[in-house]
């Protein structure tokens, strides 16, 4: 649903972390999750609220486009796993890492061959500054962390 609904969901996304003040360092969005690095404002290390914030505009967004999505007994639609997982960044390797594992993530998963075939992703954004080449992850020798 994340990728079919792509606009929706850039648009809860994009609300959001303008409301929050939250940069994003990179990004990607799969057919069934998604993975972000966030820096956020100083002081504010509440990501619970802020992914709340986005699911709940896609999801309301979700029941426009589609009326029959129901609630669960909780209020809420079927739509996103309950939990997220965060991990604070540790030094320049750490973020690295991070980086190359989300911009992998869509070739790990079998939804593209390279990085730069698939367009959800931030990817892009880093081939175009110049940060990573556009045939990055290509070589065969490559080892992406887990």
């Amino acid at each position: 649903m994340l990728v079919d609904c792509i606009d929706e969901l850039r648009s809860a996304y994009r609300s959001v972390v303008a409301d929050r003040d939250i940069e994003t360092i990179a990004i990607c969005v799969l057919p069934d999750h998604l993975h972000a690095i966030w820096v956020m404002q100083d002081g504010d290390a509440d990501y619970s609220s802020a992914w709340a914030l986005i699911k709940a505009r896609f999801s309301r967004a979700m029941v426009k486009r589609d009326p029959s999505l129901t609630a669960n007994t909780h209020g809420e639609y079927l739509v996103w796993q309950r939990r997220f997982w965060e991990h604070t960044i540790r030094d320049e390797r750490d973020l690295e890492n991070h980086v190359e594992y989300i911009h992998y993530n869509p070739v790990k998963h079998g939804h593209s061959a390279r990085p730069i075939d698939w367009p959800h992703s931030s990817f892009h954004r880093f081939v175009r500054d110049g940060v990573l080449p556009n045939d990055w992850a290509v070589a065969a020798d490559l080892t992406v962390p887990d």
